[in-house]
């Protein structure tokens, strides 16, 4: 009997669980807190022995560090050596063009013919500046109060600048002529100047636009007017306001001529701190953006006056500039031309900034104002009005097809209300605009 409760007391004691092993109490010194969560209920509390996680991170950081420090020390040094570069350039390619230079002559003195008169003349003390004007008012203005009181009369003209109405007195001994009659009027003021042109006078052409007969550009229009196939041709174009000129903002522009010698000697005398001077031999495609970005320029000044949106404004310009291209290239531009200043970048500051005439134009059109009305309350002209059908004309002698310009025009025309012209426009089939080229 007792062997058997023996038994029994042993198999109880066998199955019963093991007590657990007490573990030693931190003393209240190095007890850790409890941990603190700010995320969510149900988040992982990370491990308590992982004290050293800030020595982690900072381990980790340090390469970042040095990261950082390795891309500033790339960009300083590209930097300076672009910096250095620009020095050296402008030593090696210093000349003495501006100091050979004794007298610019400026035909018309409009808003950039005046601004481009003063830029000149104030690079240097002693250089002529002739602006031959039409209008006496003008040209006493300019000469007893060196102020262009028709135009930019709130800013002062240098005091070498002169006005006059003689053509004999305006190009005598000029180096270098700046055209900056609007285009429609060249030809026949050309002619009528053309006895007092020296053979050789460089012409640099501020205009843009196309003669809206015989879609003839700047290019064709001087030497044909003046009798003379080989007058040396310049033309200036790119994104420029006379008004921010005449207030020596950073401006960029460039000139091209098929005579690189001379778009050179035209950079160095037009070059200057605030204004960036490029050059090109793609006469062709600097001119026909120059005239083509007012016509789309019309364009974004209707979109903007029937309050069309700028998802709207987005798609014309960008099939605008796709139509500009089409042409250029077919007359033999250069696509790098279309896509640098005087292409892309005349546009952008044509389409989209209120001192742009043309877009001030379609501005009104999309408001409901007539053209009539519209042109009879300016004094400046808006080239881009008389050039629409131009480009139409030529678009068609070169087989392209053109549907926002060609909505322009036919606005102009009055053959089309701003709202039916933007209905077809979004009623073209879907693919269609994409291969009209």
């Amino acid at each position: 009997m007792a062997a058997a409760a023996a038994a029994a007391a042993t198999t109880t004691t066998t199955f019963l669980p093991p007590l657990p092993t007490p573990r030693p109490r931190l003393a209240a010194a190095v007890r850790r807190p409890p941990p603190i969560f700010t995320g969510a209920a149900n988040a992982v509390p990370p491990p308590e022995d992982e004290d050293s996680s800030d020595d982690d991170d900072g381990d980790a950081a340090a390469p970042r560090r040095s990261a950082r420090k390795d891309r500033r020390r790339a960009v300083r040094i590209a930097w300076e050596k672009l910096v250095r570069w620009s020095r050296s350039w402008r030593r090696r390619n210093r000349s003495d063009v501006l100091e050979t230079t004794r007298k610019v002559v400026v035909l018309g003195g409009g808003l950039f013919g005046t601004a481009m008169a003063a830029h000149v003349a104030a690079k240097k003390a002693d250089l002529e500046v002739s602006m031959l004007l039409r209008d006496d008012l003008v040209c006493r203005s300019i000469n007893n109060r060196h102020i262009n009181c028709k135009y930019l009369p709130e800013h002062r003209l240098p005091e070498n600048i002169v006005a006059t109405t003689s053509a004999a007195d305006a190009l005598a001994g000029a180096d270098y002529c700046f055209h900056a009659v609007p285009v429609q009027f060249s030809s026949s003021f050309l002619e009528g100047i053309s006895t007092h042109v020296d053979p050789k006078l460089p012409f640099i052409s501020l205009s843009k636009g196309l003669e809206l007969n015989t879609l003839r550009t700047m290019s064709k229009i001087i030497p044909r007017a003046l009798g003379n196939r080989r007058q040396p041709f310049i033309v200036l174009s790119g994104p420029s306001f006379a008004v921010e000129l005449m207030s020596k903002l950073p401006t960029a522009m460039v000139v091209a001529s098929k005579d690189k010698k001379l778009a050179s000697s035209v950079q160095q005398l037009l070059a200057s701190p605030n204004l960036r001077i490029s050059t090109s031999s793609d006469v062709t495609g600097v001119e026909i953006a120059g005239a083509l970005k007012n016509v789309l320029a019309i364009a974004a000044g209707i979109v903007e006056g029937m309050n069309l949106g700028n998802n709207c404004m987005a798609a014309l310009v960008a099939q605008g500039c796709s139509e500009i291209r089409w042409l250029a290239t077919k007359m033999g531009a250069k696509p790098t031309t279309l896509s640098g200043l005087s292409g892309s970048g005349d546009i952008m500051l044509t389409c989209f900034v209120n001192l742009s005439r043309n877009r001030n134009v379609g501005l009104r059109l999309g408001s409901g104002e007539k053209l009539d009305e519209i042109m009879s309350s300016m004094n400046q002209v808006a080239e881009g009005v008389s050039t629409a059908g131009a480009v139409i004309a030529l678009a068609q002698k070169y087989n392209v097809k053109m549907p926002v310009l060609t909505a322009v025009a036919r606005i102009i025309d009055n053959e089309l209300t701003p709202k039916k012209a933007v209905m077809e426009l979004m009623n073209l089939p879907q693919q269609h605009i994409l291969i009209m080229k």
